[in-house]
């Protein structure tokens, strides 16, 4: 699988803030994850790549950032966009932040309210809640923050500003999101204590570059574990998939619909859990996904949708709503794509309800600029009667540049 796209950004994050060197292996090679590695170049920071997805990020410790002399333009990563307010806000100089138009629109007073309450200044347009944004690095304070969503990035962006304050700066949240961040941080040697629904981090520390192993990202394995579970007599063996138990609700959800879905191996790598996992041809059955494990498969939710448009009887997703703000509408793109192909798909004001049991047939369908959307058709199409055509499939670029090659080899047929 491709390197983890979440650990790949914190990865150079941290690294840029460490004292000595940080070596990345398996580093996702994704738009997102490369605009990182730019925004923080443009801040001061050396960092070599060669062909093999190896990453060298030169430290230079928690103050030797530097201003840049031009705006950055984060392209559509929102993670970076995020996790980076958090590490600005507390610099001595100004920095300008934009991204392209689906960034622009994407809601980013979540993060800047919290960052305000610690003493940072942050300019954006409607009301300090859109991008382009004008960060004047300010002298910090830290905080206890009630997150009113359950989302890795603003935890993670409140976290980050927590390192240049004098004390705990603590993030809680409704449920617990992905938990990266923490385990990162604390491997870099950052003082920090899981919360049961959050986490608190020491601000000042001392960070010390280190060797990272990416895992493969299990929101990209996802893709796979749906094609082998819809398609007839596949068998497919994902090897070094990131386990973090705060994001296998795929696995969970899977299994709940009767996949043959089984963790061949099992281990640990820098505080994360890896193993190998086995797909095979399954029976699937509708089921109803809502409450806490909506965070550990946010991401998912659209693959789940199609798994679940094969699946017998009716499938409820709930809870969702964060789907509305991502690259697209991902309840609307994904309902517009699959009943495009076949489906009876109803979108409910939080998310989804997919009659399964219906047979899928080919269609010239739309990504609508969205990698999640374009692969989770690309899937969808394995099992359906005819040709799919998927418009604006470069989008795939974002977290999973060779998802054709690599579909071919499994499935063949596949071509851009």
């Amino acid at each position: 699988m491709p390197g983890d796209k979440s650990i790949s950004h914190r990865a150079v994050m941290f690294g840029a803030l460490a004292q000595g060197d940080t070596i990345i292996e398996g580093f996702l090679r994704g738009e997102d994850c490369l605009s990182t590695i730019s925004a923080f170049r443009a801040l001061g920071v050396k960092i070599d790549e060669d062909d093999h997805g190896r990453v060298v990020v030169h430290g230079v410790g928690l103050n030797g950032l530097k201003e840049a002399d031009n705006i950055i333009d984060i392209g559509n990563s929102g993670t970076t966009i995020r996790l980076l307010s958090g590490i600005l806000a507390g610099q001595p100089f100004v920095t300008f932040l934009t991204g392209d138009a689906s960034i622009r629109q994407r809601p980013m007073g979540r993060v800047l309210k919290p960052l305000s309450l610690m003493g940072a200044q942050i300019i954006g347009r409607a009301n300090h809640t859109l991008a382009p944004l004008a960060i004047i690095g300010s002298a910090l304070s830290p905080i206890v923050y009630q997150s009113p969503v359950a989302s890795a990035q603003v935890k993670s962006a409140v976290l980050l500003a927590g390192l240049f304050t004098d004390g705990w700066t603590e993030v809680q949240e409704p449920s617990l999101s992905r938990n990266h961040t923490e385990l990162m941080l604390s491997a870099f040697g950052a003082e920090v204590v899981q919360l049961p629904k959050g986490a608190k981090v020491k601000g000042r520390p001392i960070l010390k570059g280190q060797n990272v192993m990416v895992p493969g990202d299990i929101s990209s394995a996802a893709y796979f574990l749906v094609a082998g579970a819809i398609v007839a007599n596949s068998r497919i063996v994902l090897k070094n998939v990131g386990l973090n138990p705060t994001r296998t609700g795929i696995i969970e959800v899977l299994r709940a619909m009767g996949a043959k879905l089984t963790i061949i191996s099992q281990w640990q790598s820098g505080g994360e859990t890896l193993g190998d996992l086995l797909i095979e041809s399954s029976q699937l059955k509708g089921t109803t996904i809502a409450g806490d494990i909506m965070p550990t498969l946010i991401d998912e939710v659209p693959i789940i949708a199609v798994a679940a448009a094969y699946a017998q009887g009716i499938t409820e997703i709930r809870n969702a709503e964060e789907l509305k703000v991502k690259e697209s509408n991902r309840l609307e793109t994904i309902a517009i794509g699959l009943r495009q192909m076949g489906a009876k798909i109803d979108v409910l004001d939080d998310g989804l309800r997919i009659y399964g049991g219906g047979a899928l047939h080919g269609a010239h369908v739309d990504s609508f600029n969205d990698h999640r959307i374009a692969m989770s058709l690309a899937v969808a199409a394995l099992a359906a009667e005819g040709e799919t055509v998927i418009d604006h499939f470069e989008a795939v670029s974002v977290s999973w540049p060779d998802f054709v090659q690599d579909l071919a080899r499994l499935a063949g047929g596949a071509n851009e």
